[in-house]
């Protein structure tokens, strides 16, 4: 984990591992509480934790295709849409960002 931390692409990647566990949680732990066990303040917490880490991730993208100058079609683009398909995030990592590091 410590190396994740030492440049700006080890940080998004850290941020894309984090913003894509929080969905899964969301997806397949707190929403099936919620409806199967009426258990909504599942929703409402892991919700927020996942929508901080959300907006985290597609501000941290940004700051990076500025820093390393990456075309929005390219890379860009394909960072933010699997950001928001469940397992996308890790696919992204093993495909873009680690290859960047």
């Amino acid at each position: 984990m410590k190396h994740l931390l030492k440049n700006s692409v080890g940080q998004l990647r850290l941020i894309a591992l984090l913003e894509g566990t929080s969905l899964l949680l969301l997806l397949f732990v707190a929403m099936p509480l919620k409806y199967f066990f009426d258990f909504a303040q599942a929703t409402q917490y892991m919700g927020m934790i996942h929508g901080g880490l959300f907006l985290l991730f597609i501000f941290n993208t940004f700051s990076m295709s500025i820093e390393k100058k990456w075309g929005f079609k390219n890379t860009t683009c394909k960072i933010l849409v699997a950001c928001v398909i469940p397992f996308g995030t890790f696919y992204i990592d093993k495909t873009i960002l680690s290859k960047l590091q």
